[in-house]
């Protein structure tokens, strides 16, 4: 039991270093650190938030849940918070499952959208540092989207083997 306890033993600081790991991997080139931390804390948490949450903003279970719950809900306007988690599950969903996605909804739309509520947190953004990132986010998101879904692409392909053990 020893060896399968170590492997599904995940923890936050586990989790996002599996992710940044995982987009320096698909980034040709470099990339800005603070850009790329974010972007693998995106993946982290929603890997680690269940759709059912009720303790965090749950993690979205189809880009139509973002739509309702980020769109059509017009009191977000003016929320940096809740329109920076409303351009993150574009990312996730548009990115990281946009093979899933792309059957379904189109991808070119949301990512439209997911760039254009960074763009809106920056604006209501308190903190000019962190203004600053989600202004880069907004205008990186396509590259950042691409980088997802590569990523995706890359870890459904694996074999997921575990060593034997005697």
């Amino acid at each position: 039991m020893g060896p399968l306890r170590e492997l599904l033993a995940v923890d936050e600081r586990r989790t996002l270093e599996f992710f940044v790991t995982g987009l320096q991997d698909v980034c040709d080139g470099g990339v800005d650190r603070q850009e790329l931390l974010y972007n693998a804390s995106v993946l982290a948490h929603y890997a680690l938030v269940s759709t059912q949450s009720t303790t965090d903003v749950p993690a979205p279970a189809s880009l139509l849940a973002v739509f309702d719950q980020f769109v059509l809900d017009d009191t977000i306007a003016d929320d940096s918070q809740l329109l920076e988690t409303a351009g993150a599950q574009c990312l996730l969903l548009a990115g990281f499952f946009e093979d899933q996605a792309r059957r379904r909804h189109n991808i070119r739309w949301y990512a439209d959208l997911g760039a254009s509520f960074f763009s809106r947190a920056a604006a209501h953004e308190r903190s000019a540092r962190k203004a600053s990132l989600l202004d880069t986010l907004s205008r990186h998101f396509e590259p950042w989207r691409r980088r997802h879904a590569r990523l995706g692409r890359e870890l459904r392909d694996q074999p997921y083997l575990l060593p034997r053990t005697m």
